[in-house]
Order: structure tokens, then C-alpha cells, then sequence
């Protein structure tokens, strides 16, 4: 805790008025809309909703602020876009403000008591305030002085590595790409990002296996696709609009699998609302065969699929692509031979999925070939996400189902430009070739240290090896593992700035001094000179496109991210270095060509980012695996997870309410899920509800225990659900508490979010509630 500050990190665990329903047996429809314009209407008006969602995911228009999921070549122009993502720019264009006079009623303990629903809908910053060292309201200050005051902090580092630099997968590439300059040209690569909590493992798991760390399918791929597999996903919720592509696919004779703890609404039936159908028809039934597997039980399903297939192919040889597999692939028989140690009951057993149930989706898989995996956090946040993704690419290499239309991997991005930011630069590794051409195009020479991911820069705060925090966008405490720990790692440091739209609770949860930078969201025009800008994102399938916004900013004192960066760099280097900082931050275009002088992929990014925008390289859709060893296309033998509970444990997954976004809190409700008005909320089975002598509505707590450190989120109703015995689903960031730091995935350090131990602990009875 701060001397003279006294906040709290996790904000009210009060409850709020839960009531219950039957959980819902379809997405989106009438009801969909219907929230969606009530969302926009209350938070924006009715004239500035029904203008920016027309332009909303256009090619003339702006990219969603939320979700990855790409755009078609040719949008709807009545709505291409979803509830969530009117949610996502109701919350962005707000006409609520957070100005000085509010922060100057609001002291930052009293606004740590709020909820994250209670401090999101509070409204837009609009300009720079400083929380000075000993006090407990923010105040303004200028521009020139956040900057003076950022570069005066960092001259004052012993060495470059005691700054950690953040960055939010909202950044534009032009936003990322500058600000990753100017880490490195400070002298570090400690550029953590948000993909270090989510899609990493899928990054290195795709890498290790296929050569490239992103998906190969495109979105016309789903209208072609036979099967397609959804794993540890919620896309009715998360990604919604990716139910048309799914649609698309069974209207066209395709299958889809869910496989999933949870039979969640939107993979059930889906009501079009593009169509007359969506509102007075049945809709569309989506999937075909629902595998509820155990939570992190999704390497011994697929053992067990995979080994049922091989079987079926010793009788018949066209089960697998055996031409496939040895012209592009090394390591089939290792492949087999691992799968001999196992048999089909301690598979089934693990799993915890019927057989009935995985002989139909063996028989579906056989006769198949143009299958495409999709998966998100469900399989990337456990100890051993990486293997969980490479034992997805062991199938689909198996089945030939890489580099033909119709198949191949899809994972699921999340925050709209995640991929982007990666792809232009934003990591914490060290790549020779990027320092190279950075050297060649920008003249100063890149450190070489590999730098610190988001779990190791928290212990590098909290071990009081780095003082200086600064974020590109993101709510970086309500994001991150073992929320109390990360707290006081903040709280260690000289300086924490944010940069950001919108208050949050990690502009309360800061360093002895912090500053909010406040910035342009997607939706706003940015105007320099009387020109407009534009920017350009990737989508989560590989696609670059222009976004161009179209309302008035909220506020004249507004800068853009990349004039911040720029202007932040310029102050710190007085002049003194090869870049025009300054220049560079306001003038677009000289970004996008360094980008494309620097990062190759990117040729072309001024003129084809025009209208639906183009494709990056991707090897796999030309089976290209010449950077592989021995240029073949890998398979991987994966261990099973390990994760012995005892009988009084659970395994809990932390998992979105459909009134989400990441650490975005739209609403109290989980309509899906039969939950309206309340967050704290527990799902768990009724057998070990029964064995607990547990009621619906009981008051518990839950405590996680690693390395004899106990962690405790308290104050949760318990709910009945048709959900695993042993496993519990809880909504983040609530219960991000009980992750603990210092346990994540192999390789790619992911936190085990969806894979905690925890114990449960009954406080007060549903009748004295």
C-alpha cells in the first residue's frame, strides 16, 4: 500500500439483485438487437448509435473496438457487426465524461470501492490529470508537462531495464509499431503484451509446428469447410458474427463439434438477425455433436479421437492423408507409437465425454478432409496450453486439412488488433532479423536482451527491479493473474502512466505518481492539419484493412496514440537521435513506411490496406514448412495434463458473462446463461452441489492454494449448471485473485486461468441470503 493511499484492489464483492432463468437454447435473434440498440441509444443517442453503427466494420468506415473476427469482402450494409460490438462502441462513445471536476469529487480510494461495471460506466477522460506522490485525487496537467515529467522518470532509470512498457491489443499497427521503436530505441525489449495472457501458447504451439505463430484459414475457408471443430470457445459471446460463418458452413452441408465444459447458447442454434428467419423462424441449428469434456481434458479426447481413427485406418488406408503425410509432415510414427501406451478406458475416463458420443465424431472425422479447428482461451490459458494447440495440428496434419480451401487452424483473436501489434513488432523476444532492418531503415542499433513477458515484468515490479510502468491502452490489473500480488508490484513503482479512453481500475491501482493520458478511440475522427487520418489492424485471420473514424472526439484535448508516443519519445530524446519523434507521431503515413521498409510483410501497406485490405504471407496456405527442421511440418508427441486434485477440490475456469468484453463490464447480466443482475456468481454441478450439502443461491468463498500461498475470492452465489463433475466456471476478473503468478503454461508462461485448484466453503445459507 502507498503511504497515505489507501485503495482497494478488487472494488465491492457486494451482490446486486441476482435473478434466475432457464439458460437459453439459442444466440442472438430479436432479443439481440433489441439489447444492442438499447445499449447504444442510452450510452451514445439515437442519431450518433444509428450513424456510427452504419459504419461500423465498413470498408469506408471504422474497425470495431472490439473482437478480431474479420469483416467479408462485401459487409452487409445493414449491420455487419453483433451485439457485442455495439456494446463495444456504446462503452467507447459514451457521452458520460471523466473530466477534472469528476475526478476532483471522486478521491481514487473512494472509486476503488466501485465495481469494474460501476467505474467502466462512468464515462470518457478527457484530458491529462496526475496523481501526484502522497495524494488521493488526480489533477490536471498539461501535455508538455506528462511528457517532461514521463522522460525526466526515465532519465532517472539506472539502467533501460527497470521500465516496463505495456501494450493493449486496441493499439493500431502505426500506434505499436512507433511505440515498439521507441522501447527500443530506449534500450529494452520489455514489451509485454495482452497476447502473453491469451493466445501465446497458440503462438508458440503454431510456430513450433507449422512455422508460423497465426491461424491459415481465411473466412471464405468456413463456407468450404466439411467439418469445423469449435474447442474451449464461446463465439455466440465472444465472437459473435463468426455464427453467420458457422451458419454458412451448416447451410452448405458442413458439421460442426463443439467441445466445450460448457454447452454454451450460441454453439446450440443461432437466430440470424440479418435475416427474417432470425426474428420469427426457428433459426439455425449449429452444432451437430456436443463433446462436454472435463475442464483441460482436451488432449486425452483428442488422444483418444485420434487413436480410434488410426485404428479405422489400418483397415482402410483412406482414413488418413498418408500422401500428405509424408510429403509435408515428420514424426508420424512417433505419433503412433506414443498412442500404444494409452488405452481407450483411462482415455475415456480422463475425458469424461461418452463414448457413443466421440464414435460419432470418430465416424464424422474418417470420411472428412476439409476441416478446420477453431479454439481460444479454453485451450491456451493451462499449464500445458501449448501442447493442447499441438495436439490440435497432430489431427488436422493427420487428416491433410492444412493449405486447401476449407481447412486448416482458426485461432480465435481476441482485442481487435492483438494479432497487428505482434505482427508489427510488439513482443519481448529478440528477433535478429527485425533489429537488422530496424538498424538499416532507422539508423540506431536495437538491444539484444530479451526482454520481460507480462508475468515477469509483475515479478520485476514486485521484486522492485523496475520502477517505471507505462501502458499503451488496457486495463493491465484487471487483466493479469493473482490480482493482489500485481497490485502491490504496481504500487512499487515510481511512475505508472496510463493511456487510455476510458477510466478503469488500473488509473487507481497505480505507482507512488500516475498519469492518465487520454487518447482517441476508434470511433472518432482524428484530424490533424484539417486533414483526417487513418489507421490500419490485422484481423485475426491475417488481414490488414484501413479504419477511419466518423464521430466528433469527446473531448478537443485529445491526442491520438501515436502522437503520444511520438511526443513522449521526442521529450525523453531532446532531438538527440536519428528519428524525428515528433514528426513521426503525427505524420501517418511516414509511419506505415517505415513499416514496411522494417517489416517486410507489410509491402504494400499504403495503397492494398484500401477497401477490404489484404492478406500477409502465410506459409501454411502454401505448405511452405522450409523453416522447419528438415522443412516438413512437425507432429508432436503431448503428455497428458497433469492436475491431481483431492476429493475436497475443484477445478474452476475462469470464463465472460455474455455482458463482457475482456475486462469491459457492458452490463450485470448473462443472458445466456439464465443470469441477470449479478456477477458473483459460481456455476457448478448438482451432484457436487448435493455431495457438499450446498443449495442454489448458497453464499461461498474460494481459496486456491500454491506453494503454501493462499489466495481468496469471496462472496459468490452458488448456481446450479450442466457443467462437469469436479469443475466449476466463474466469471474474471473477479476471481483473477486466485490465479497464482508464478504458475503459467510451458513455454509461453500463459496463466493457468482456465485451470485453477481451488477449494470451496460455504459462508451463509441461501435462506439467510
Amino acid at each position: 500500500m502507498i503511504k497515505n493511499r489507501n485503495v482497494s484492489v478488487t472494488g465491492s464483492t457486494s451482490f446486486t439483485g441476482i435473478s434466475l432463468s432457464k439458460a437459453s437454447k439459442y444466440a442472438a435473434g430479436l432479443t439481440g438487437v433489441t439489447v444492442a440498440l438499447k445499449h447504444t441509444f442510452k450510452e451514445m443517442g439515437i442519431g450518433r448509435s444509428i450513424s456510427a453503427l452504419a459504419k461500423m466494420n465498413q470498408k469506408d468506415g471504422f474497425d470495431c473496438p472490439g473482437c478480431a473476427w474479420p469483416d467479408p469482402v462485401k459487409p452487409s450494409k445493414v449491420a455487419e457487426y453483433c451485439e457485442n460490438g455495439a456494446k463495444a462502441l456504446a462503452e467507447e462513445a459514451t457521452t458520460k465524461k471523466v473530466d477534472a471536476a469528476f475526478l476532483a469529487k471522486y478521491s481514487v480510494e473512494e472509486l476503488s470501492l466501485w465495481s469494474e461495471y460501476e467505474i467502466g460506466k462512468s464515462g470518457r477522460l478527457t484530458e491529462p490529470m496526475i496523481l501526484k506522490e502522497g495524494t488521493i485525487y488526480y489533477e490536471p496537467i498539461s501535455w508538455e508537462d506528462s511528457f517532461k515529467l514521463i522522460a525526466d522518470e526515465l532519465h532517472q532509470l539506472n539502467n533501460p531495464d527497470e521500465a516496463i512498457f505495456y501494450t493493449s491489443g486496441r493499439s493500431s499497427n502505426e500506434a505499436a509499431f512507433l511505440y515498439g521503436l521507441f522501447v527500443r530505441a530506449f534500450g529494452t525489449n520489455n514489451m509485454p503484451d495482452c497476447s502473453n495472457m491469451c493466445h501465446e501458447s497458440s503462438g508458440v504451439a503454431l510456430s513450433e509446428t507449422l512455422g508460423i505463430g497465426k491461424g491459415s484459414v481465411k473466412l471464405e475457408d468456413f463456407d468450404q469447410a466439411e467439418v469445423i471443430i469449435v474447442m474451449g470457445q464461446n463465439p455466440g459471446t465472444n465472437h459473435p458474427r463468426m455464427l453467420t460463418a458457422l451458419e454458412k458452413c451448416k447451410r452448405n452441408g458442413g458439421h460442426i463439434v463443439s467441445i466445450n465444459p460448457l454447452a454454451e447458447a450460441g454453439l446450440i442454434r443461432f437466430k440470424n438477425p440479418q435475416e427474417v428467419g432470425g426474428f420469427v423462424g426457428a433459426g439455425t441449428q449449429l452444432t451437430d455433436i456436443h463433446l462436454q469434456v472435463k475442464i483441460n481434458q482436451d488432449v486425452s479426447l483428442l488422444k483418444l479421437i485420434i487413436k480410434k481413427l488410426a485404428a479405422l485406418d489400418k483397415d482402410d488406408k483412406n482414413v488418413f492423408d498418408h500422401e500428405f503425410i509424408a510429403t509435408y509432415t515428420a514424426g508420424y510414427q512417433h505419433l503412433l507409437q506414443d498412442l500404444d501406451q494409452y488405452t481407450t478406458e483411462q482415455l475415456l475416463a480422463l475425458c469424461g465425454v461418452p463414448e457413443s458420443e466421440i464414435d460419432k465424431t470418430v465416424d464424422l472425422l474418417a470420411k472428412k478432409n476439409k476441416i478446420i479447428i477453431c479454439w481460444a482461451m479454453g485451450l491456451t490459458q493451462h499449464k500445458n496450453g501449448v501442447e493442447n494447440i499441438k495436439e490440435c495440428v497432430n489431427l488436422l496434419l493427420l487428416k491433410g486439412s492444412l493449405g486447401k480451401p476449407g481447412a486448416g487452424t482458426c485461432p480465435v483473436r481476441g482485442h481487435s488488433n492483438v494479432q497487428g501489434d505482434r505482427s508489427v513488432g510488439i513482443m519481448h523476444h529478440v528477433s535478429p532479423q527485425l533489429n537488422s532492418a530496424i538498424k538499416d531503415s532507422l539508423n540506431f542499433d536495437p538491444p539484444t536482451k530479451e526482454g520481460l513477458d507480462t508475468v515477469h515484468c509483475i515479478q520485476a515490479m514486485h521484486d522492485k527491479k523496475a520502477s517505471v510502468f507505462i501502458a499503451l491502452g488496457g486495463n493491465f490489473i484487471s487483466a493479469v493473474s493473482d490480482t493482489n500480488y500485481a497490485a502491490q508490484a504496481l504500487q512499487n513503482c515510481s511512475l505508472t502512466v496510463q493511456i487510455s479512453t476510458k477510466l478503469n481500475r488500473s488509473h487507481l491501482i497505480t505507482g507512488k505518481t500516475a498519469l492518465i493520458l487520454p487518447t482517441l478511440g476508434r470511433s472518432e475522427k482524428d484530424i490533424k492539419n484539417g486533414k483526417q487520418r487513418y489507421f490500419t489492424v490485422e484481423n485475426s485471420m491475417g488481414k490488414v484493412h484501413r479504419s477511419k473514424g466518423l464521430l466528433h472526439p469527446a473531448s478537443d484535448q485529445l491526442k491520438s496514440e501515436p502522437e503520444i508516443v511520438g511526443a513522449i519519445a521526442d521529450a525523453y530524446f531532446k532531438g538527440k537521435h536519428p528519428v524525428d519523434w515528433k514528426t513521426m507521431g503525427m505524420d501517418y503515413d511516414l509511419i506505415r513506411e517505415k513499416i514496411e521498409s522494417v517489416v517486410t510483410a507489410f509491402k504494400g501497406l499504403q495503397k492494398e490496406s484500401e477497401g477490404s485490405g489484404f492478406y500477409l504471407p502465410n506459409n501454411v496456405r502454401q505448405l511452405d514448412f522450409s523453416k522447419l527442421p528438415n522443412g516438413k511440418a512437425q507432429f508432436s508427441v503431448c503428455n497428458l495434463p497433469e492436475q491431481q486434485i483431492s476429493e475436497d477440490e475443484f477445478i474452476l475456469m475462469t470464463i465472460r458473462s455474455h455482458d463482457q468484453f475482456n475486462t469491459t463490464i457492458y452490463g450485470l447480466d448473462d443472458r445466456y446463461r439464465g443470469i441477470k443482475n449479478e456477477r458473483r456468481v459460481v456455476f457448478m454441478n448438482t451432484e457436487d452441489m448435493h455431495a457438499r450439502g450446498l443449495q442454489k443461491l448458497d453464499v461461498i468463498n474460494l481459496k486456491s492454494n500454491y506453494d503454501n500461498t493462499e489466495r481468496e475470492a469471496v462472496n459468490f452465489l452458488v448456481i446450479p449448471y450442466d457443467i462437469p463433475k469436479g469443475n466449476l466456471a466463474a466469471y474474471f476478473p473477479e476471481t483473477n485473485v486466485l490465479v497464482p503468478y508464478n504458475h503459467f503454461a510451458v513455454k509461453s508462461n500463459t496463466p493457468i486461468s482456465k485451470s485453477i485448484i481451488v477449494t470451496v466453503k460455504k459462508t451463509i445459507d441461501q435462506a439467510t441470503a
